[in-house]
């Protein structure tokens, strides 16, 4: 584990490898199965209170040892062992389109307890994704390209304002619902050079195969609940069927197997490789230090 020696003026730290590639495939499982509509546009997140909510308690398991190591670098590296408190645990991911401007981690007076921050990267630039660069405004390392297992550690306040550039990978949406077997139809001509994300809340059907189902859905993420409760049902083909047997699903004609063409022409640079492939995804912890009396 090769680390990066800090600044004394913009304090941070690079571990390298900090996760094992094990580590890094179990909190991706939990998050591809358990994220939901994150704190920004095309941002998905999974926490702790969330995975209580939904009686996924037990998945919270491996996010302790991995919490507390980090938690005792930090005491480590900046002098400050048995006075921080855990404010924040979560996996986040980055999808298609998903940005951020300059900020530190306490830029709102509601996270003004903020102290320090761990972020700790689950995939690979240039491997899993592209765009999603991690910049500092001032200092050295300005540039980070995240890499599998590889952990940052830095202050909340403004000696450490950063950046994330725009993900241009693809949506976590249409690889989820390409994994369950469906395709995306929109009724409406539309424009593929426009920006991705606003299509995508755009009314739409789904369809398998050469069949439509008759249902329009609000936008993507609507279609995606409703196929991933089949799914995690056990029924979904039997669904399918079904609705195909009733009428409500109906043969595609070659006009709207077209247009499935051309959404597809987007999916599938997007998937080739993995069909259920995040943008970039990361283990993000806060800590407040609390006075030691």
């Amino acid at each position: 584990m090769a680390d990066i020696e800090m600044e004394e003026d913009h304090p941070r730290l690079i571990l390298h490898n900090f996760l094992t590639e094990d580590e890094c495939k179990e909190l991706e499982f939990i998050h591809k199965s358990c994220s939901t509509i994150g704190y920004r546009p095309n941002v998905f997140s999974t926490t702790l209170s969330h995975l209580i909510a939904t009686n996924s308690a037990h998945l919270i398991i491996p996010f302790l040892p991995i919490r507390d190591r980090l938690k005792e670098k930090v005491e480590e590296t900046f002098g400050c062992e048995y006075e921080l408190v855990t404010e924040f645990t979560g996996l986040i991911s980055w999808s298609r389109g998903a940005s951020i401007g300059w900020h530190s981690d306490d830029n709102r007076p509601y996270l003004k307890q903020r102290d320090f921050t761990a972020v700790c990267y689950l995939n690979s630039y240039g491997k899993d994704f592209e765009g999603g660069l991690f910049h500092f405004q001032d200092g050295e390392p300005k540039t980070i390209a995240p890499m599998v297992g590889d952990a940052v550690i830095y202050t909340a306040d403004g000696r450490n304002t950063h950046s994330v550039d725009e993900d241009i990978g693809f949506d976590i949406r249409l690889g989820r619902l390409h994994a369950l077997g469906f395709d995306v139809y929109y009724s409406r001509d539309m424009n593929f050079g426009s920006d991705l994300s606003e299509l995508l809340m755009e009314p739409m059907q789904l369809a398998r195969r050469d069949q439509l189902l008759d249902h329009k859905f609000v936008n993507v993420l609507h279609s995606l609940q409703v196929a991933q409760f089949y799914f995690w049902e056990g029924c979904k083909s039997q669904a399918f069927t079904n609705e195909v047997q009733s009428g409500k699903a109906v043969r595609l004609s070659r006009s709207q197997s077209e247009k499935i063409t051309q959404v597809g022409v987007n999916r599938d640079i997007m998937l080739c490789v993995r069909p259920v492939q995040l943008g970039g995804v990361f283990y993000k912890i806060s800590w407040t230090a609390i006075g030691i009396v």
